[in-house]
């Protein structure tokens, strides 16, 4: 084999390639309808879980003034989407008390309760700190 034909045969794979790269493609058919898609179907959110432990009768179920009447002005007020978070505090601990609407376009009711002590964030029982806010 002479040198030329070496080279075009060793040539020949690498043009090849490059040149399918360069090739046009069709333009799409646009002549089908395209297929509907559905409306996404909006559901009611699922009713809140509500928390049951004992000493937390009367917070459990209460509206923000009910809360607002047991334990005073909350030290934080937060809306999120259609929940709330009240947040109440004294020395002893730190209380989250979460609010959820029952159902659409209802009033939120507290359904669950954390709580916590102030100096170092650690769980406290809940229902002790529910008693020691409502002492003060």
């Amino acid at each position: 084999m002479n040198r030329k034909t070496l080279i075009a045969l060793v040539m020949a794979p690498m043009l090849a390639a490059c040149a399918a790269g360069t090739a046009t493609q069709r333009p799409a058919d646009t002549t089908q309808p395209r297929p509907r898609t559905a409306a996404p179907v909006r559901t009611a959110p699922p009713p809140p879980r509500v928390q049951v432990a004992p000493g937390l009768e009367g917070v459990i179920g209460a509206n923000r003034d009910g809360l607002i009447r047991q334990f005073g002005s909350p030290r934080l007020d937060v809306w999120e989407g259609d929940a709330r978070k009240l947040q109440f505090s004294a020395s002893a601990c730190v209380l989250d008390i979460y609010l959820y609407p029952p159902a659409t376009g209802r009033e939120p009711e507290a359904t669950y309760v954390d709580a916590r002590r102030a100096s170092d964030g650690q769980d406290v029982d809940r229902a002790s700190c529910v008693a020691a806010l409502k002492k003060r």
